[in-house]
């Protein structure tokens, strides 16, 4: 879900070998939508869900582990996206995500690279309706990701209104492009790469004019891109622009995307810069493939594994306490689940990250960590995390001690408020710091309340931690979403 575009991409993989099964696009332009104060518009949101609602059909019968949506730079900015995300889930019948900008930049490589692959170092670009991603990689490495503010719409709006194309326009256009990109001249220099790929909509309709006119076949150089913007300057107005190879809506944001990339083949020394032939959606696609392999086969890590090792160290973070933490947590989880077959997946992953990172805010203060581990998750960039499932993870890192009253929005969220227990008792169990026997507890869900079944034995040797238990109990029958009580068993 781009600023500028929606796109359905459907394929299949086998042993490694990609085929499309199907494609849809939709000019969306949702990034136009945002006013003066960062909101979206009802006009551009109504758009989005109408788009939204096309693809719905196209996906009946899919199961929700196929699927999956990511939004960019304008939900991104949005400061209503919350609203949006809420109507759009409802329309599509499937979760979307924000991602960063560098998780886009890293999904962006992946793409390129399992579909184009190479050993030279390479330097990709995307150029988006409000955001421009820059990649260095090698083989299917992504080195550096950065993502810059600027993209086609954005620029468009700003110095191309009503489609006036001036001289004076490209100038300020490109001046404003080379401010935004700027610090990112010593972070990829040209000795740093051996070839530039472009993905996205703007590179491959500035290389389809380029080689539908016969300028160039397809590469993309300054030469080909002063040729592109005297065209538009003599024609005034984009209405009057009729170039070979240029599809009529792509004309509303074709002097920002010109002036982008005529910036960053002056500004990088780009001498020629060809389309590539994956791009963000089919990199979603690969990744979303290691994901389900991970779930199938428990031997092979999932992608955002590697992140939470080194947000771990990072941070600092106590890894043998955090492990003691997510195994309980694990383990209280699989009996309060106990006999039930559905709605695990992400939501077991997900308890797992948060326990591994709880203690990521001691790094920043030993008082109040648990809201200093919050703030942390909810504003770092961790590879194959969106934006929404990090601040989920910050949600439950909050709820980890203290009252429960900061999470009354939550309480109608059964999974959240069921993962939120196990981390609290885990904490709670090990808070010594110290390991335990697996079979001391475990939880037994009912219909009006959920019991933590306790060894008698361990805990009359441990009357403090029952102590803090019984305070839990407390807790939850006050502010939780449930009656938690604890039984102890011979």
């Amino acid at each position: 879900m781009g600023s500028n575009s929606f796109r359905l991409e459907i394929a299949e993989l086998s042993k490694g070998r990609y085929k499309r099964v199907d494609y849809l696009k939709e000019t969306v332009r949702l990034g136009a939508g945002l006013d003066a104060r960062g909101l979206l518009t009802e006009e551009a949101t109504q758009r989005g869900l109408a788009c939204l609602a096309l693809f719905a059909q196209r996906l009946k019968g899919f199961a929700p582990w196929q699927v999956r949506a990511v939004a960019t730079q304008t939900l991104r900015e949005a400061r209503n996206r919350d609203a949006f995300l809420q109507r759009g889930n409802l329309v599509l019948g499937h979760p979307i995500e924000v991602i960063s900008g560098r998780e886009e930049a890293r999904l962006i490589f992946q793409g390129v690279a399992r579909l184009q692959a190479s050993e030279l170092p390479r330097l990709v670009i995307d150029i988006g309706g409000r955001s421009t991603e820059m990649i260095l990689g090698h083989g299917r490495t992504p080195q550096r990701t950065e993502s810059f503010g600027v993209g086609s719409v954005s620029l468009s709006l700003q110095h191309f209104p009503q489609g006036r194309y001036t001289a004076e326009a490209f100038r300020a256009a490109q001046i404003a492009a080379g401010a935004e990109l700027e610090e990112a001249l010593t972070l990829f220099q040209r000795d740093q790469w051996q070839e530039a790929l472009g993905s996205s909509g703007t590179v491959g309709a500035v290389s389809q004019i380029l080689a539908a006119n016969g300028i160039t076949d397809g590469t993309i150089t300054a030469d080909a891109l002063r040729w592109c913007i005297s065209r538009c300057i003599e024609a005034g107005h984009q209405d009057a622009l009729n170039l070979p190879g240029l599809k009529p809506e792509r004309k509303a944001v074709l002097g920002g995307g010109l002036s982008i990339l005529y910036t960053l083949a002056m500004q990088f020394d780009i001498e020629a810069l060809r389309p590539a032939k994956g791009a963000l959606r089919q990199g979603v696609i690969f990744d979303l493939e290691e994901r389900v392999e991970a779930a199938r086969n428990h031997r092979l890590p999932d992608p955002r594994d590697s992140s939470v090792r080194e947000l771990q160290q990072r941070f600092q973070v106590d890894a043998l306490q955090a492990e003691r933490v997510r195994q309980r947590a694990l383990q209280l989880w699989g009996s309060l689940r106990e006999g039930q077959t559905s709605g695990d997946g992400e939501d077991v992953r997900e308890l797992g990250w948060a326990a591994a990172l709880h203690e990521i805010g001691m790094m920043v203060s030993h008082h109040d960590h648990h809201r200093h581990s919050a703030y942390l998750l909810g504003h770092v960039d961790a590879s194959g995390f969106s934006q929404s499932q990090l601040r989920r993870l910050a949600t439950l890192v909050l709820g980890q001690r203290g009252e429960l009253i900061k999470l009354a929005e939550f309480l109608h969220d059964t999974a959240l408020m069921n993962q939120v227990l196990c981390l609290r008792l885990a904490l709670i169990l090990h808070h010594a710091r110290v390991d335990l026997p697996t079979e001391v507890a475990a939880l037994r869900h009912g219909r009006t309340r959920t019991r933590l079944m306790l060894s008698r034995r361990w805990a009359e040797q441990h009357p403090r931690t029952l102590h803090l238990l019984n305070e839990e109990a407390l807790r939850w029958a006050r502010q939780g979403d449930r009656k938690f009580e604890i039984a102890l068993v011979d």
